[in-house]
């Protein structure tokens, strides 16, 4: 009987998450389009890397990065996330040693969820996981990345200049999404890049 209660409340929502942003966000069974949705709806994310941090060597190390994947609006957005480092930074340390990591975004960061009254924990609120690795990026990318950041955080061009910022970029090589009830989707980087949020 709890089953079908909850069957029911997941198909009473389903119009909700269909009518959101416009009727923009992609339903559950679009799980690469919604990967998308997500990512370039959010300004910041949780990057875990492993710790090389006295004491914490080899533990998992999370921290919050802002990010982006271009300008906002439905036509800025690349799919790649990315980032403005500094080498003074505890997660970046870590990074220089070993660039794997994980990425998380979340609907919780977006008026999104509160609108519908989800908890960041519900499926309903989406979240994405990105696994791989976080490069600088080469000459020919830095304008994009630059374009990307600063249209979102503009801020960043005021930081200080003598911590010698860089843009990096995630490289995604493994996607788990959560957008519905049943378990975790996975997205393979072709698929990703193949749609549009």
């Amino acid at each position: 009987m709890a089953g079908l209660s909850l069957l029911c409340a997941a198909a009473a929502a389903l119009p909700l998450l269909l009518l959101a942003a416009g009727g923009a966000i992609p339903p559950p069974e679009e799980a690469a389009r919604m990967a998308r949705f997500v990512l370039h709806n959010c300004d910041w994310g949780a990057l875990a890397t492993l710790s090389t941090q006295t004491g914490l060597r080899g533990q998992p190390f999370a921290n919050i990065f802002s990010l982006s994947d271009g300008p906002p609006g439905p036509l800025g957005g690349s799919g790649v996330p990315y980032l403005y480092l500094t080498e003074l930074e505890i997660s970046v340390q870590d990074l220089e040693i070993n660039p794997n990591a994980s990425l998380t975004v979340s609907l919780a960061q977006t008026p999104y969820c509160k609108k519908h009254k989800y908890d960041p924990q519900n499926p309903l609120c989406a979240h994405i996981i990105f696994c791989g690795n976080v490069v600088e990026v080469n000459d020919s990318e830095v304008g994009l990345a630059k374009k990307a950041l600063f249209s979102r955080h503009p801020e960043m061009e005021s930081w200080p200049k003598d911590h010698n910022w860089f843009f990096a970029k995630f490289n995604i090589t493994n996607i788990w999404v959560l957008d519905y009830f049943g378990g975790l989707k996975i997205v393979t980087p072709e698929e990703y890049y193949s749609v549009k949020p």
